[in-house]
């Protein structure tokens, strides 16, 4: 039996060299850090799809596959939804 993917609460979609995407991902490492939560990086140049959907906007802050941020993560706000049920 294959092992269950780890799923990622939060997802940071975005593209390389992108200086915007490089901020928001060292306030989504900091922030999951201290939740202890995982997240993901995905690029638009690599899915179309997220690319139609995003491409304006990036970078995108999804959490749980919803979306939370565009453009500027902010850490209390991101903070609270890992934590607040």
């Amino acid at each position: 039996m294959d092992p269950e993917p780890i799923v990622a609460r939060v997802s940071l979609i975005g593209k390389p060299d992108c200086h915007l995407c490089e901020q928001a991902r060292a306030v989504i490492e900091r922030v999951c850090l201290q939740t202890g939560e995982s997240f993901v990086e995905l690029s638009i140049l690599e899915d179309p799809e997220l690319a139609d959907l995003y491409w304006e906007r990036i970078p995108v802050t999804l959490v749980d596959g919803q979306p939370h941020d565009f453009w500027r993560v902010d850490a209390d706000r991101l903070r609270r939804a890992l934590t607040e049920h």
